[in-house]
């Protein structure tokens, strides 16, 4: 504890905490372990699993599947769940998980997950969404190994949230998003949004006194100013079948349509549609 403690003091997360591959990048999973080792980390860890543990009050029998850094989150199902498998991505690196059991993880790609279809009855994404370099390609293997049926938790920073820009933990790194963002993300990779929830309203900061009344800001921030929270919690179920427009017209699923361009508005630019001449 005194080592970890004395990392976070010298800048745990900084340039060299991260591992670059390509345009995206991973955290050190032993710079994560170590944050969640701390006091901030256990107070984070308390309350980012309580709505977690709302929504899946019980998975007694089932099996969960934790992609990312999901291994606290997944602590509180070690004796109910009928099997638990963390899988890490390659560029993040790996540990024995959980520490006091036989080893429950998997080294991963993120597009390519050593799973047959339909393994698992639940999945969960914690540090996964928000650092892979393709977030639909991880969802789209998320989908092919959860069975029919089966549910799906995401937790990303929230892009209005303080601890998007704050250093502080591992949600100040990586790609925030919004509710709608998270939300139209998941319907394209033919999920269906069941639920969602936040956490983390107290301001990001080491002051033990805030640390302290997090429980306070958690309330306060729930009734007062939802929309500002540090994180975004949502849930979402497996669709097997994608229906199909009533009207005949073409499908939409798949093409989103920014927020900052309003309805009617013109693009200035049109379809170019090619010729046979044109080709020759």
């Amino acid at each position: 504890m005194i080592r970890s403690l004395a990392l976070w003091r010298g800048s745990l997360f900084n340039r060299g905490a991260f591992i670059l591959r390509a345009d995206y990048m991973y955290l050190d999973v032993v710079h994560l372990r170590a944050f969640y080792d701390l006091p901030l980390g256990q107070l984070l860890r308390g309350l980012i699993g309580a709505p977690v543990e709302r929504m899946w009050p019980d998975i007694k029998g089932q099996s969960l599947l934790g992609i990312g850094y999901a291994g606290p989150f997944m602590r509180s199902y070690l004796g109910s769940a009928d099997r638990l498998v963390a899988a890490m991505p390659a560029p993040q690196g790996a540990i024995h998980w959980p520490r006091e059991k036989d080893n429950a993880c998997a080294l991963i790609e993120d597009g390519a997950l050593p799973f047959h279809d339909a393994t698992f009855d639940r999945i969960m994404l914690v540090h996964a969404l928000d650092h892979c370099s393709d977030p639909s390609a991880m969802l789209r293997e998320a989908w092919r190994v959860l069975a029919p049926g089966g549910r799906l938790i995401a937790v990303v920073p929230n892009r209005r949230g303080l601890w998007a820009r704050s250093e502080l933990s591992p949600f100040g790194y990586g790609r925030p998003y919004s509710g709608r963002q998270l939300k139209e993300l998941l319907k394209n990779c033919q999920f269906n949004v069941t639920g969602d929830s936040e956490a983390l309203f107290m301001p990001p900061s080491r002051s033990i006194g805030i640390q302290r009344a997090a429980r306070t800001w958690e309330a306060l921030g729930h009734r007062f100013w939802p929309a500002f929270a540090g994180i975004l919690i949502m849930e979402a179920e497996k669709v097997v079948f994608r229906s199909l427009p009533a009207d005949g017209k073409k499908s939409r699923l798949g093409v989103l349509r920014p927020v900052f361009i309003p309805d009617g508005a013109a693009t200035g630019l049109k379809p170019v549609r090619r010729t046979q001449s044109d080709i020759s």
